[in-house]
């Protein structure tokens, strides 16, 4: 028996099959390798997943859980299955919205421009709670605000990708990128052969020589990176780590770090050591005691006039967080035409924003049908999904959107795609969305050919984030079939990359 027997789309569009039952045209091979494979067999190859993840402490955390911090990574082995074509597409129009934002982000902290021209109401951004004044005038490397970006789309009832959101503070995520895919590699190396997958380990050698070339002037030869993290209670430590070791940096807390006179060190056993590029992972807020939260004991005092002064550089700028505030995502199709004069290639979802009084009244009277969310909330806190909602939580979100209605959005709820995840003996489908990952340097904006694909594992749910209960799948990106040769030899660089690292 197959694991895909009994499957059914339920009428949502589904990634890997059309709504006659049949595989889509991308998806046939790997249907025929997974076909193949009894139940059991398959059941098999998912125990020898977990427990590699679990033998390679392969984790994330969840805050107020009381059955313990760290939880196994829940990866569903069927992966994800982007053409070619739908990839160019994602590639450019991801491209236009992180060119737009760091033009947009670079405007609001110099002449204002798209403010004064009202493009973008004044009041939004000024009174935004990432909206950074203290930062205003001074100037990032190479005018570059955000250089690591997460962006989440998702794809609607008719297979439209829309953007949900920008990630552009902190973005995480990309250590399972990379880990999902040296798991799949292992537990099931034949259903690779027969589709030409772009590799996506080269991600690290680009993030590298990104942060790199941030350096302070004269720094330029040999700079000393560090990776700022929160510590070990962080949901995202495992990744901080990962990352760090992939990159060959150091991992630093905020008590590793002081500044004098404008400079930043790291504590060595040698003595100090001066700092020029922090890929921080730690939000504005705890920064710099001296300029934010002065109770912060995760930052670094001082840290912010070093880099205003210009002698050491942070990956992602201060300051980025208002433009993936929820409200303003809703004007960024506003923002690509008035920087680049173009129409944006990924639409957006229809938004209503409750600081307008005639959206505010039809939210108010359309909130079982609406999806609420707090404008700077993430990992799927501070949301209301109204038709899934009781007549209790539905009043008590209307009295929080009555009390600070610049703080609420709302959309109508998108019937998510879905794709087969593995439960018990078959497959069942379950909602999915897609978070890539791009880097913006000097030479432009990269994309990186794979991407987390975040499932909710609960039948039913929405909600994909792995703090409400979510999982992920490898993300195949397909090179061009006239490309497979020189896909060939890149499947060979990736498998001798993974036996360096010992894996």
């Amino acid at each position: 028996m197959s694991i895909f027997a009994g499957y059914q789309t339920d009428g949502f569009f589904d990634e890997m099959f059309q709504a006659d039952g049949q595989p889509r045209p991308h998806y046939r091979k790997l249907y025929q390798r997974l076909c193949a494979m009894s139940p059991e067999e398959f059941r098999q190859r998912v125990r020898l997943a977990e427990l590699t993840l679990f033998n390679q402490g392969v984790t994330f955390a969840v805050y107020g859980d009381k059955h313990g911090v760290e939880k196994p990574w829940p990866f569903d082995l069927i992966p994800r299955i982007i053409p070619a074509e739908e990839w160019d597409l994602l590639e450019r129009g991801l491209t236009q919205r992180l060119t737009a934002l760091n033009l947009f982000l670079y405007d609001i902290y110099h002449e204002q421009k798209i403010l004064r021209d009202r493009v973008v109401p004044r009041e939004l951004v000024v009174n935004a709670a990432h909206y950074r004044p203290e930062f205003h005038g001074a100037d990032p490397p190479g005018k570059i605000y955000v250089h690591i970006c997460g962006t989440d789309l998702i794809r609607d009832a008719d297979g439209t990708y829309r953007v949900l959101e920008d990630n552009l503070r902190t973005p995480s995520g990309v250590s399972y990128v990379l880990e999902n895919r040296s798991i799949l590699t292992r537990v099931l190396p034949h259903v690779f052969r027969d589709l030409p997958v772009r590799p996506v380990d080269h991600y690290i050698s680009h993030l590298l020589a990104n942060l790199r070339e941030l350096a302070p002037r004269g720094r330029e030869a040999d700079p000393t990176i560090v990776l700022l993290t929160p510590g070990v209670y962080n949901s995202a430590y495992f990744e901080h780590t990962f990352l760090a070791q992939q990159l060959g940096i150091e991992l630093v807390e905020g008590r590793d770090l002081f500044v004098d006179d404008n400079i930043v060190y790291m504590k060595t056993t040698r003595g100090p050591q001066r700092v020029d590029v922090i890929y921080r992972r730690i939000d504005d807020d705890f920064l710099d005691p001296l300029v934010f939260r002065p109770d912060s004991l995760l930052g670094v005092p001082g840290l912010v006039n070093a880099y205003r002064a210009g002698n050491v550089a942070l990956a992602n700028s201060i300051g980025t967080g208002v433009a993936d505030d929820k409200v303003v995502y809703a004007y960024v199709p506003r923002i690509i035409e008035y920087y680049l004069g173009e129409k944006p290639i990924l639409p957006n979802v229809d938004t209503y924003l409750a600081w307008n009084p005639e959206h505010l009244k039809y939210i108010l009277e359309h909130l079982d049908t609406l999806v609420v969310k707090a404008a700077n909330e993430s990992g799927g806190y501070g949301m209301l999904i109204g038709p899934q909602a009781t007549r209790e939580e539905r009043e008590e979100f209307a009295r929080k959107i009555h009390a600070q209605p610049r703080n609420y959005i709302a959309q109508p709820l998108v019937p998510l795609s879905r794709a087969p995840a593995f439960v018990g003996d078959h497959c069942e489908g379950r909602h999915v969305d897609l978070r890539p990952y791009l880097l913006a340097g000097k030479n432009g904006v990269t994309l990186v050919p794979g991407a987390l694909t975040r499932v909710a594992l609960r039948k039913g749910s929405y909600v994909v984030n792995s703090s409400q209960g979510g999982g992920s799948k490898d993300t195949w990106v397909l090179a061009r079939e006239t490309c497979m040769a020189q896909q060939m030899q890149e499947s060979s660089t990736v498998t001798g990359y993974q036996t360096e690292k010992g894996e």
